[in-house]
C-alpha cells in the first residue's frame, strides 16, 4: 500500500474512534497533532505537536498510530505528561540522566515482576505495570532530570502532588511510589496517605450507575450481534472488558449450567462467575448459541501482539462509537452492586469478580454497609411487639 493512502486510512480510522488526534507528515518524518494540554498550563489545552522522529514509510506509519492510541489512552486517565514524550518515552533511553535513579527504577521493576503473587496471570502483571506503574516510574525521570532532585522523599512529594488532589490519578501515583518506597527503604511522610487518598469510588464513579431498566435499553441500542453479545456478557457477569475474550463460552450452551470460567491468563487469573440476573442469559440471547468459535468481535487477543489494557480498550471505544451513556466498567460495578443487594456473602462476590475481599469491601463499602444495617434494623425490628 502507498504510504500517502496509508496515512489517509489511519486518520479516517482514528477519527472513527472518536479519537481527534492526527497523524501528520513533515518532510520526512512523522508528528502527532492536535489538542493537547499545554506545557505551562496542563489544565488549559491547545493545538500543538508531537514529534516522533519516525521515518514516512509503512512501519513509521503504524508506530505513530500505535503512539496516538497510547496518548489518547493517557490523557483520558488523566496520566498525560510531556515528559514521556519531549524526550525518549523509555526508562533505558534517559540513562545519560540520573543514572541512579534509572537503576533504581529498573531494580524495583524486576523486582514487580518476580513477585508472582501480584497477579496469577503473566499479561495480568504486564498490564498492571502498563498503567498503574510505569507512567508514575517515567514521571520520577522526567521531574528528576529537570529539577536534579535525588530519589528520595522530596522528589516523591513533589510527584504526587503535581496531580490533582482527590483525583484517581494522585491516588494510584500515591500507591505506586509507596511500593517504591518500600523496596529502596525510603520513609515517607506521615501524612502521605491522606495526601494520595480523598478519591472514593462510591462518591465518584457509582454516583450514576445505570439502572437494569438503563442497561436493558442501552442493550437495544447496539446494532452490531457480535458486540450486543459482549454487553450482554459484561451485564450478565460482571467482567472485566478484556475478559469477555478470555472466557470459556460453552457454559452458555443448551442444557449446560451458565456458570462462566474465566480463564488464568487474564488480570486476576481463573475465577468462575455466576449470572445475575439469571434470567439475563435468555434475555440477551446469550443462550442462543450451538458453537463458541464465531461469537465474539474479530479483534487482536494474541497476548504475544497485544495486552489486555489494549483489548479492554478496544471495548470503551464501541460504548462510545454506540452512544452508550456509561462506561464498560459501570456493568461491572452495577453487577457488583446487585450481588450486594440481593444478600450474596462478600467473600463469594469478590472471588467471583477477581479480587481481594479487603478490596472488595472498600470498593463496595457504600452498599455493603447499607445492606448490613438493613439486615440489623430488620432483625431489630423483628422483635418488636406492637
Amino acid at each position: 500500500m502507498d504510504a500517502n493512502q496509508k496515512l489517509l486510512d489511519i486518520n479516517q480510522d482514528l477519527e472513527s474512534k472518536g479519537i481527534t488526534l492526527k497523524i501528520e507528515k513533515r518532510g520526512k518524518v512523522l508528528n502527532i497533532r492536535g489538542s493537547l494540554p499545554d506545557k505551562k498550563s496542563p489544565n488549559l489545552s491547545k493545538v500543538q505537536r508531537v514529534s516522533l522522529k519516525l521515518p514516512f514509510d509503512i512501519n513509521g506509519l503504524e508506530e505513530a498510530k500505535k503512539a496516538i492510541e497510547l496518548i489518547d489512552f493517557q490523557l483520558k486517565k488523566n496520566q498525560f505528561s510531556w515528559s514521556h514524550w519531549i524526550k525518549e518515552k523509555t526508562i533505558s533511553s534517559t540513562k545519560s540522566n540520573n543514572q541512579n535513579i534509572v537503576n533504581e527504577i529498573e531494580s524495583f521493576k524486576k523486582k514487580f515482576f518476580s513477585d508472582t503473587s501480584k497477579s496469577k496471570s503473566p499479561a495480568g502483571m504486564i498490564s498492571t505495570w502498563q498503567s498503574a506503574y510505569k507512567p508514575y516510574m517515567n514521571r520520577i525521570i522526567g521531574v528528576s532530570n529537570q529539577s536534579n532532585l535525588k530519589l528520595g522523599e522530596g522528589l516523591l512529594m513533589k510527584i504526587l502532588l503535581s496531580y490533582k488532589e482527590n483525583s484517581r490519578s494522585r491516588q494510584q501515583c500515591g500507591i505506586a511510589l509507596s511500593a517504591l518506597a518500600r523496596h529502596l527503604n525510603l520513609e515517607l511522610p506521615e501524612n502521605w496517605k491522606q495526601l494520595q487518598s480523598g478519591y472514593g469510588i462510591h462518591e465518584s464513579n457509582f454516583r450514576e450507575l445505570p439502572s437494569d431498566d438503563e442497561i436493558i435499553n442501552s442493550f437495544h441500542l447496539i446494532p452490531n450481534p457480535k458486540w450486543r453479545f459482549v454487553f450482554g456478557l459484561m451485564a450478565t457477569y460482571g467482567l472485566r472488558n478484556h475478559e469477555v475474550f478470555f472466557s470459556d463460552l460453552s457454559c452458555l450452551k443448551k442444557d449446560a449450567d451458565k456458570i462462566l470460567r474465566v480463564f488464568p491468563n487474564t488480570k486476576t487469573g481463573e475465577h468462575q462467575v455466576w449470572p445475575f440476573h439469571p434470567e439475563w442469559v435468555s434475555l440477551f440471547e446469550l443462550d442462543n448459541i450451538t458453537n463458541t468459535s464465531d461469537l465474539l468481535p474479530n479483534i487482536k487477543t494474541d497476548l504475544k501482539d497485544t495486552t489486555l489494557q489494549h483489548i479492554g480498550r478496544r471495548v470503551s471505544e464501541q460504548f462510545r462509537r454506540y452512544k452508550i451513556s456509561f462506561t464498560p466498567y459501570d456493568l461491572r460495578h452495577a453487577w457488583a452492586v446487585r450481588t450486594i443487594l440481593i444478600g450474596l456473602p462478600n467473600t463469594v462476590a469478590a472471588k467471583m469478580m477477581g479480587h481481594s475481599v479487603s478490596i472488595h469491601t472498600k470498593t463496595y463499602h457504600h452498599w455493603i454497609t447499607k445492606r448490613d444495617q438493613q439486615l440489623a434494623v430488620d432483625s431489630a425490628l423483628s422483635r418488636v411487639k406492637y
